[in-house]
């Protein structure tokens, strides 16, 4: 499989649960909460002294468990540590499905885990361009290197905002107002959507906050962001229910694609839906609102 044509590119991911991947019960059934994806971590959430135990866990977690098809990503450690190369081969043995390149600060850094994911892929069996690639940028160096990062493999999806590690880069805190985010939302959001791959958002961790969860939320869907990663699953129907259409907006974008899919076979490039003018430039969005509304159980139709 070429790894730019692998459906799973493009897959739905409005949520992206942290999991300590050497602790047997966070990572048996996360399935139940209903994420999209879960982000099984080999990195900051596991001891030095207990990295091969999580390694251990992770892949036979990955080998026995029925994850029901929430997409599994696991997050390896840095790059600058003598552990990457052994995690991505427990990772793509055990069969994940994406691993997630921490601290990334460069196009070489992605290169680097593509050429070991190519070769463990060999090794153990997978279908060649299976295992895809998501990029942390953690640092003023990561983000103003984003584009060049989005562009620097076909088995690369998307990338993420941590905020923790890139505001101590800038010398400032979370304030939770994400006004020390916003220019790194800003340009990422601008390279994902150049090199057409996913962004997604960081982390909040003040769970005892939840309508800020939920303004925070509702500011990165408005920017553009394919999704949230979050840390407990008591946010999981708070970002579910900001990227879920709502019904008006459900019912144009139908009339959008049957539209232009009647206009297109007739030779007509514009035309007006509801009193808007539309053209074949809306398709997209408008089959990405039927994707959210089907995934939140709204829309039954065809895709």
């Amino acid at each position: 499989m070429n790894p730019a044509e692998n459906p799973n590119k493009k897959r739905l991911r409005r949520s992206m649960m942290f999991l300590n991947a050497q602790k047997p019960g966070l990572i048996k059934d996360p399935y139940v909460y209903g994420p999209d994806s879960i982000m099984l971590d080999l990195e900051d959430a596991v001891a030095m002294k207990e990295k091969d135990a999580a390694r251990f866990s992770l892949y036979h977690a990955l080998k026995e468990i029925n994850y029901r098809g929430v997409e599994r990503v696991v997050r390896i450690n840095g790059l600058d540590s003598d552990l990457w190369e052994e995690d991505i081969l427990c990772s793509v043995a055990g069969g994940c499905d994406s691993i997630r390149i921490p601290k990334t600060e460069t196009a070489d850094d992605v290169k680097k885990v593509e050429r070991i994911v190519e070769d463990a892929e060999k090794r153990f069996g997978r279908e060649p361009g299976s295992v895809l690639i998501m990029a942390a940028l953690e640092s003023a160096k990561g983000v103003m290197n984003a584009l060049e990062i989005c562009q620097a493999s076909p088995r690369l999806f998307g990338i993420a905002l941590s905020g923790g590690d890139y505001t101590k880069d800038l010398q400032t805190t979370i304030t939770g107002t994400g006004v020390e985010l916003m220019g790194a939302r800003q340009h990422m959001i601008i390279a994902a959507r150049a090199a057409g791959v996913q962004c997604f958002d960081t982390v909040w961790t003040n769970l005892n906050d939840m309508e800020g969860f939920r303004k925070d939320v509702q500011t990165i869907h408005d920017m553009g962001f394919d999704g949230k990663s979050i840390v407990n699953p008591r946010q999981i129907p708070i970002v579910h229910d900001i990227y879920t259409p709502k019904e008006k907006d459900i019912i144009f974008a139908e009339k959008v694609v049957r539209e232009i899919d009647e206009k297109s076979a007739q030779g007509i490039g514009v035309f007006t839906v509801d009193g808007k003018m539309i053209d074949i430039a809306f398709y997209d969005g408008a089959k990405r609102t039927l994707m959210l509304a089907r995934a939140a159980g709204k829309y039954k139709g065809d895709l």
